[in-house]
């Protein structure tokens, strides 16, 4: 039931308005009873009074009492015409009656002509406001389309709307959903006319989406640079894309771009020199392409010389150990150092030769990727403590580990140590000695493996799978049941399966922040047939670069920091490592470590790295991306401003306007059927005028203070039993 006393509105149900009216029946007789008994009647009956109002104002509490102002407009009922304005606008697949295809914005413009706005006016009886919306911000990374809010701030702003007519493509992808304002419009009884324009089917285009290339590279070395392409052409396209330099040098690739789907691709490039260069990456004007800016990239790729420093460990000097030192031993960029646990002559010697495993976790901290032969937990070899270390270094410090097993099977008594939960496989317990084919067999590559920078040998991709296929063969190999979850295999047997399938034979993985790979032949070294140094040279040079990589990002003398991702766009959170030092080089136990990163508008961001394990130096932190454009990145000791390390992070800018999409009329749709307006197409535009007319006169608008929720009343309510118990002691009454 309602009932109201001039602007105090009540809306209790049945059970309430009576159980409220015997509650004041039931009070005002008790308090007549205590006034009548009381020896102090006048103060008795003040005392009664304040407990008559604070159960008054309980009850009214109980009937939920609302405050109703009716606000009435002074002015002429008002149609406001919101155009849209947003950069998606500018796509050009509008079509005319006359079968010309122009612009979104464009076709708006044709729409509203003044005889239009004339006959929605009804000779005066309305008001016609036009309003632009969401425009672009100048200076606005995540400048986009937000439909929500310019409806809102219409509702707050205005008092005598009739209807709202809404022109737009209907894509939102800022802020809340429509819906949002719909409801409140429904509340108000403002309904919305939308017209959608352009098309819902995407121009013919071929958009280079993104290109993931990597923060650096190592002079004279390729890198691979990923990029996706998304092809909306009702054909298949055969094109060559262009990388291109500042000088001017460039590398092309013939690609094949499938219709209707995102094409994912890469293109190698090889640096020459040192220092920041702008490379620019550019697919061909299409026929039948009608949008050509988004037919470019362009991303910064810096060159660095390197000193990779590698560990071999192994027990015989097979011939894989033989040729594959030799192999690191003679590349430029590459430190190494060998530790031979021969059985019957000792630990080996020579220039390259440690004399012992490293004892302490800064010793050997200082090596990025560790190669483990045919080696394992047992007299002479390695300890589960050596193994222990081994582990934390990888995990802790981003250094990178190769297990490469032999015919001995000593890498079978690695399982029962840290190291075994690092192996991307699950050998074959009961064939550790691995398997001896009596004819050789080939590796076959995966889809991984084809466009992996790991196994590329060739100097194109294209001309990889054939390089692959005149390698020569193997006959040993270990024995594997499966790759572990979350590995990624690279190449497998060509005619040896397990139960889950081909046998895995190269496989790589993550292990806490470094890399891991397993390569389970021991005859790569015959990849030199015919070709000496060719292959089997390059294979390991990019092992050892691509494990390291990350280790190498930002170093310093005393701090080590890496970060994923390297390209990260506003919004994305980036996760930061870094291992740090104390002044003898062992790792840091005891203090903080402060990242700083200042922003491209100069704005400075600090933070506290959390210590992730004392005993490797290692902590990490996170920070969001808010900018795109250069962030300047340093990092510190507290306390120790020598210690610092810089870098530089480049987020890529999201482009939430993107010219070519499609528009999206269901948006417009919904926000007409929650409002109880209409949608219709621009052809029938001339159809609102009539249904305007018929509209009726935008309802007062109607202001409820709910006071049952409101602090006023309750404070009320406290204040007058606080009154009332207080003045209850003072009278001496119960």
């Amino acid at each position: 039931m309602n009932f109201s006393i001039q602007s105090l509105h009540f809306s209790p149900t049945p059970t309430l308005f009576v159980t409220g009216l015997v509650v004041m029946a039931l009070m005002g007789g008790l308090s007549a009873v205590m006034v009548k008994r009381s020896v102090h009647p006048r103060r008795t009956a003040g005392v009664e009074t304040l407990r008559l109002l604070a159960t008054l104002v309980g009850v009214l509490f109980l009937w939920k009492p609302e405050w109703r102002t009716v606000l009435h407009p002074e002015t002429r009922p008002r149609i406001m015409v919101l155009t849209d304005v947003s950069g998606s606008m500018s796509t050009a697949d509008a079509e005319t009656p006359e079968g010309e295809v122009v612009s979104r914005r464009e076709r708006v413009q044709q729409l509203l002509t003044p005889e239009f706005l004339e006959q929605l006016s009804a000779g005066g009886a309305n008001e016609v406001i036009q309003q632009e919306i969401c425009a672009a911000v100048p200076d606005e990374p995540l400048s986009g389309t937000d439909l929500t809010t310019p409806l809102i701030d219409l509702l707050e702003a205005e008092n005598h709307v009739r209807a709202v007519l809404l022109l737009s493509d209907g894509d939102d992808n800022l802020g809340q959903p429509p819906v949002v304002a719909a409801q409140k419009m429904l509340q108000r009884g403002i309904p919305l006319f939308a017209v959608p324009i352009g098309t819902e089917q995407r121009l013919p285009d071929l958009d280079l989406i993104a290109v993931n290339a990597p923060t650096y590279g190592i002079v004279g070395e390729n890198v691979q640079i990923p990029f996706t392409i998304r092809s909306s052409l009702d054909r298949e396209v055969r094109t060559t894309l262009r990388l291109t330099d500042g000088t001017g040098r460039s590398r092309t690739k013939e690609v094949v771009l499938l219709p209707g789907v995102e094409n994912y691709e890469s293109i190698l490039w090889r640096i020459q020199a040192e220092g920041s260069s702008t490379l620019t990456l550019e697919v061909p004007f299409a026929d039948g392409e009608r949008v050509r800016s988004n037919n470019r990239r362009e991303f910064n790729l810096t060159g660095r010389p390197e000193s990779i420093k590698v560990l071999v460990i192994d027990s015989l000097p097979r011939w894989e150990y033989r040729y594959l030192r030799n192999a690191l031993s003679r590349d430029p960029g590459v430190e190494l150092s060998c530790l031979l646990f021969h059985p019957d002559l000792g630990l080996g010697q020579g220039p390259d030769y440690l004399s012992a495993f490293p004892s302490k976790p800064e010793e050997l901290a200082t090596y990025d990727v560790i190669m483990m032969g045919d080696v394992g937990v047992k007299d002479g070899q390695l300890t589960t403590e050596q193994c222990t270390m081994i582990a934390g270094l990888v995990e802790n410090q981003a250094s990178g580990i190769v297990f490469l097993p032999g015919e001995q099977g000593n890498q079978a008594s690695l399982l029962d140590t840290p190291l075994g939960d690092l192996m991307p496989v699950i050998p074959d317990a009961e064939q550790p000695q691995g398997i001896v084919d009596p004819t050789p067999s080939p590796l076959e590559l995966t889809g991984e493996g084809r466009s992996s920078l790991l196994t590329l040998l060739a100097d194109t991709e294209e001309a990889n799978p054939e390089v692959w296929a005149s390698l020569p063969g193997f006959t040993w190999h270990s024995a594997v049941s499966r790759a572990k979850g979350g590995a990624q295999v690279l190449a497998v047997h060509s005619n040896r399966r397990t139960q889950y399938g081909p046998t895995p034979i190269i496989v790589t993985a993550t292990a806490g922040s470094g890399k891991v790979l397993y390569m389970g032949i021991d005859s790569a070294w015959r990849w030199r047939r015919g070709v000496e140094d060719k292959y089997h040279y390059r294979f390991w040079g990019q092992v050892a670069r691509w494990m390291s990589y990350q280790r190498n990002m930002a170093q310093g003398q005393r701090i080590r920091l890496y970060y994923s991702p390297e390209r990260p766009e506003p919004g994305n959170v980036v996760s930061f490592h870094a291992n740090a030092f104390a002044s003898n080089g062992a790792p840091l136990e005891e203090g903080e470590v402060i990242l700083d990163a200042e922003s491209p508008e100069g704005e400075t961001h600090s933070i506290s790295l959390t210590k992730s394990d004392a005993s490797w130096g290692a902590y990490s932190g996170k920070l969001r991306i808010t900018q795109p454009g250069q962030w300047n990145i340093s990092a510190h000791i507290a306390g120790e401003p020598d210690s610092q390390v810089e870098t530089r992070l480049l987020a890529q800018g999201v482009e939430l306007e993107k010219i070519g999409q499609p528009a999206r009329p269901q948006v417009l749709e919904e926000l007409a059927r929650i409002t109880r307006g209409r949608w219709l197409p621009p052809q029938r535009l001339g159809e609102l005028t009539h249904e305007v007319r018929a509209l009726p006169e935008p309802r007062p608008i109607e202001n409820r203070i709910p006071l049952w929720s409101h602090w006023l009343p309750l404070t009320l309510l406290i204040s007058l039993l606080s009154a009332f118990w207080i003045a209850r002691k003072w009278n001496g009454t119960i």
